[in-house]
């Protein structure tokens, strides 16, 4: 099952059709996509199944509708195993930015991280999850598809925020503070730190 957040809204794309109570379930065949994406958008559907026989068809589908914009980030540790965030629009985040042209996607993630943060060091430790989620820009809807890389890093230099992307701060979270930093963050970060739960 494939779990997209269209304005922070889950969209489960399935091949299971659930009795669920408070998801709305809709068939792929036969559904305007981008006009569910807008009902979501102005809170009129919080929360829906997409239905289809095989989840990657649909996804397929989807990405046929709605421009694919890919992007690297990265879950950094550093030695005293606190966890680097951002903070951006008045929520927690982790530092992630878009491909550029002919970019390794690994590449894009540690460029991003460096950039937005001021980290250097920086190492892969291991691919995490993907994350999906719609936004919208220029009055057009987008499919941000984040490949995400879990990394550590010795450095215990200056962070230096990229105001120029709208960072207000860059910050070394303790795991007591990370779960408060969560209560103000996006759900596909949550998402991150519950595959970490789960793993560890």
């Amino acid at each position: 099952m494939y779990k997209v957040f269209v304005n922070d809204k889950p969209l489960f794309l399935t091949q299971e059709i659930r009795k669920e109570t408070d998801f709305q379930l809709f068939l792929m065949e036969g559904i305007d996509f981008s006009q569910l994406i807008a009902k979501m958008f102005s809170n009129k559907v919080k929360k829906a199944y997409l239905y289809h026989p095989d989840e990657k068809e649909m996804f397929r589908t989807i990405k046929s509708n709605v421009p694919v914009h890919k992007a690297g980030g990265g879950l950094v540790y550093n030695r005293k195993g606190q966890v680097l965030f951002i903070f951006r629009n008045g929520k927690w985040d982790l530092p992630k930015g878009g491909t550029e042209k002919g970019e390794k996607i690994e590449y894009t993630a540690l460029r991003e991280v460096e950039e937005e943060t001021g980290v250097e060091k920086l190492s892969i430790v291991r691919k995490l999850q993907k994350t999906y989620h719609v936004f919208r820009r220029n009055g057009r809807y987008k499919l941000k598809v984040t490949h995400w890389y879990e990394m550590k890093t010795d450095y215990d230099g200056p962070l230096r925020p990229q105001l120029d992307e709208g960072i207000e701060k860059a910050a070394w979270l303790n795991p007591e503070d990370i779960e408060q930093a969560l209560l103000n963050s996006y759900e596909n970060i949550k998402l991150l730190f519950e595959e970490q739960l789960t793993d560890n």
